[in-house]
């Protein structure tokens, strides 16, 4: 990996990079997730989305539990080089609860609360236990 990869990247104060990881196929936002330098270096070096688990203090492989991997496909940063897009092609599904996308709740403006819009593709009960 070209260490220019890394060093002309403007991380936050914490050490971290909010990251979209989307749909390489549809573009849909997946997740929004954060990144330091290690969970970098690994996801370009291994080709899958690594993360940095803030509530543990550590990197860890995005589906390492589940096995619903996202393999990179393309990685791309905004304008002020301080967030990072990656496309991926997403196993399965991205969120934790059971859901293709994080994203799938809306706002209902009539029923003053949120509603789901997706559909569950798999049950997060069967898959962590």
């Amino acid at each position: 990996m070209k260490e220019s990869l890394v060093e002309e990247l403007k991380f936050g104060t914490d050490g971290l990079l909010p990251v979209a990881v989307t749909d390489h196929q549809s573009g849909r936002l997946l997740v929004l997730c954060f990144l330091n330098r290690e969970a970098l270096e690994t996801t370009v070096k291994e080709g899958h989305v690594h993360v940095y688990r803030r509530s543990m203090g550590q990197v860890q492989k995005k589906g390492v539990s589940s096995g619903h991997v996202q393999r990179v496909r393309e990685i791309r940063v905004n304008c002020d080089m301080n967030s990072l897009e990656i496309q991926v092609e997403q196993e399965v599904a991205a969120c934790a609860h059971g859901y293709y996308a994080c994203y799938y709740r809306r706002w209902n403006d009539e029923a003053a609360s949120w509603e789901t819009i997706d559909e569950r593709v798999f049950d997060p009960d069967n898959v962590y236990k």
